[in-house]
C-alpha cells in the first residue's frame, strides 16, 4: 500500500502505529492534531455557540504516552461560547479512566472502586455540563460512569468532534440543553 498519512480517532491506534510500527514508513496523526491545524488554517471554521461549561479528559495514550495536550484544548477554545475548565489532575497528571485497559468490561463490587466514577465526580464538583474527550474508550467508560453515579441529568460525555460538528454546522447549543 502507498500510504502517506494515516490519521486515527483512537489514541491507542495512534500510539500503536506511531510507536510500535515506525517501519511502516507513513506519517501518523491523531485527528485532534489534523483538526487543530485545519482550524488554524481556517479550513474549518467553528461558528455556532456551544454555551456549556466543558472539561477535557486527557486520554492516557494521547497525552501521557505521546505528549499531545494542547491541540484538543485549542480546538475547544476555538468553539464560540465554551467555558473551558481544567481538572485539578490534568495533562501529565491526568487520572486514567481505565477504559483502554479493558476496565469497562470488568465487574466490580462497587462503583466507588472505578477511576471513571471518581473522574465523573471530579467533573460534577467543577460544575461542568460536558466532559469532552478524544478517545472512544474514554467516551464509553465515562458515559457508563455518568450513569452509575446517577449524574445523567447533569453531565454529558462527548467527543471533541461531536462538539465541533455542532459548531461548524452553525448550531447553537444553550446552557440549558
Amino acid at each position: 500500500f502507498d500510504i502517506g498519512l494515516l490519521f486515527t480517532t483512537s489514541p491507542h491506534c495512534y500510539n500503536t502505529f506511531k510507536n510500535e510500527y515506525p517501519e511502516m514508513g507513513f506519517e501518523v496523526e491523531h485527528y485532534t492534531t489534523v483538526i487543530n491545524r485545519f482550524i488554524k488554517e481556517q479550513r474549518i471554521k467553528p461558528k455556532g455557540n456551544f454555551e456549556k461549561k466543558v472539561v477535557f479528559q486527557d486520554p492516557c495514550f494521547l497525552g501521557k504516552q505521546n505528549d499531545i495536550f494542547e491541540e484538543p484544548r485549542e480546538i475547544l477554545e476555538n468553539i464560540p461560547g465554551i467555558e473551558l475548565v481544567e481538572f485539578e489532575r490534568s495533562r501529565e497528571r491526568s487520572l486514567c479512566c481505565e477504559g483502554g485497559g479493558g476496565r469497562m468490561w470488568v465487574e466490580s463490587e462497587s462503583d466507588e472502586e472505578r477511576l471513571a466514577a471518581t473522574r465523573v465526580k471530579d467533573a460534577a464538583d467543577l460544575g461542568v455540563d460536558v466532559i469532552a474527550t478524544a478517545c472512544p474508550f474514554c467516551l464509553l467508560t465515562l458515559e457508563d460512569a455518568v450513569k452509575t453515579t446517577n449524574l445523567e441529568d447533569k453531565i454529558r460525555v462527548m467527543d471533541i468532534i461531536e462538539i465541533l460538528d455542532k459548531s461548524v454546522r452553525g448550531e447553537t447549543v444553550g446552557s440549558k440543553e
